[in-house]
């Protein structure tokens, strides 16, 4: 079953464009917080913030590698985000069928 709670965690945290930009750049490989800091021109605090609810999103992981903390996608990705549109697509799917089965009735009945 899907955790709602995760999802509304995801779907925050792919709102901001920053954020939505770093997994992309991640997608390539790995990267430190001052590498994924220096194409938006913000300060690593700032960056280290949107890592942040990435990684409580379970999007991204970090490792202390010397000095540095380097990023890459964390292991979850979006599978949970794809398992509850996945459900939604279902759902409107079944409807939609309910919806054209009603369309074909009635088209019937007025043929009549």
């Amino acid at each position: 079953m899907v955790q709602y709670q995760q999802i509304d965690r995801t779907f925050a945290a792919l709102a901001d464009p920053t954020r939505r930009s770093v997994l992309e750049r991640l997608g390539h490989g790995t990267a430190t917080i001052s590498e994924l800091a220096e194409p938006f021109g913000i300060s690593l605090t700032g960056i280290k913030k949107h890592v942040r609810l990435l990684e409580d999103a379970g999007l991204v992981t970090t490792e202390k590698v010397g000095r540095a903390r380097r990023c890459s996608l964390g292991p979850q990705h979006l599978d949970d985000v794809h398992e509850w549109i996945e459900l939604q697509r279902r759902m409107l799917d079944a409807r939609l069928d309910r919806f054209g089965e009603l369309l074909e009735r009635t088209t019937k009945g007025d043929e009549q």
